[in-house]
């Protein structure tokens, strides 16, 4: 037709499938409601929901830092920091289990405590700090554990101990107890040794558990003592027992004749008297039936009873020249 242009069919399919490709894009758009969304990474949860908890009487927690895994759970768990040492005190639990891994959550690296990375958390635990391992082995209610410890300039003490719960049967199964704990404990403190501040690692509880008995980090339970309801085995109390005789405050005596230390007689040394002119020893009584008054003076006939003496010529003083012999 005169005074209209026909485009090419190639260029009309093109048009076409552009335009029907914004019409979607519109109607899509007008169908969302739009939300803004938070990746994933650690979050402040409530104390309540640590999954391990310091031992009673402290150190208190301060705040509760959580980061899900692909494959587990890692926790934070601040703790009160008395220290002029930089950085938190804290106790930090991580869960290897089955948690699942989706590509919100990726999964940690599964590994086991080695020297390398051991080194590099005890000098970020406390900058500034030489920090010595301890060789003696020690063991908690979970297992095994080792610390070191160092003492700074200025007189603050810090510790940093490590612990793995595993299951030892993990590598002779196949399809149970592969869950596995790690825990980490940082302490500076201004007064307390690093002794003391060992009782964290004694008495700490974990509370968190495994979904399903073959992810157990702990293995199997151990049976009850062999010595239970056997002759021949005592049992004694805990702490230290003494087997021998026990001496005791009544019943039979041993026949033991046990000296008495004699009694220290008190020695009293009388301060001497101030020195006085002559005078009388003291008030004269009368004997009885001689009706002789009572003399206090030096000018009085000859007494006529028994001369008292004076409180001032006892003992020592009673040499002196104012008491009369």
């Amino acid at each position: 037709m005169p005074g209209k242009k026909i485009l090419p069919t190639s260029i009309a399919r093109v048009l076409g499938g552009t335009l029907g490709l914004g019409a979607v894009a519109t109607l899509a758009a007008c169908g969302t409601t739009g939300s803004i969304g938070q990746p994933p990474g650690p979050q402040l949860v409530a104390s309540e929901k640590a999954l391990i908890m310091p031992p009673p009487g402290g150190p208190a927690i301060v705040g509760v830092v959580e980061r899900v895994r692909g494959n587990g759970v890692e926790q934070t768990v601040a703790l009160s920091t008395s220290s002029r040492i930089p950085g938190q005190n804290y106790l930090k639990v991580h869960f290897f289990g089955p948690q699942g891994s989706t590509p919100d959550t990726p999964a940690a690296t599964f590994r086991t405590i080695n020297e390398s990375d051991l080194r590099r958390e005890i000098a970020r635990a406390a900058p500034g700090v030489s920090m010595v391992r301890a060789t003696t082995f020690l063991q908690n209610t979970y297992g095994p554990f080792g610390y070191a410890s160092g003492r700074s300039q200025g007189g603050d003490t810090c510790l940093f101990a490590w612990q793995q719960i595993r299951s030892p049967s993990t590598s002779s199964g196949i399809g149970r107890d592969f869950g596995m704990i790690q825990v980490r404990l940082r302490l500076c403190d201004r007064q307390a040794p690093a002794r003391q501040m060992l009782n964290v690692m004694y008495g700490f509880t974990i509370v968190g558990t495994f979904q399903g008995a073959a992810w157990n980090p702990y293995g199997r339970a151990a049976g009850a003592d062999k010595r239970l309801g056997r002759t021949g085995q005592p049992i004694y109390p805990e702490g230290q027992f003494s087997q021998g005789p026990i001496p005791l405050g009544y019943g039979i005596s041993s026949g033991i004749t046990r000296s008495v230390p004699a009694r220290r007689k008190a020695v009293v040394q009388a301060s001497p008297a101030p020195a006085q002119a002559a005078a009388p020893a003291g008030p004269r009584v009368p004997l009885p039936n001689l009706g002789a008054g009572v003399s206090t003076g030096s000018s009085s006939p000859e007494p006529t009873g028994t001369i008292v003496p004076s409180p001032d010529c006892i003992g020592a003083a009673a040499m002196t020249a104012a008491c009369p012999n």
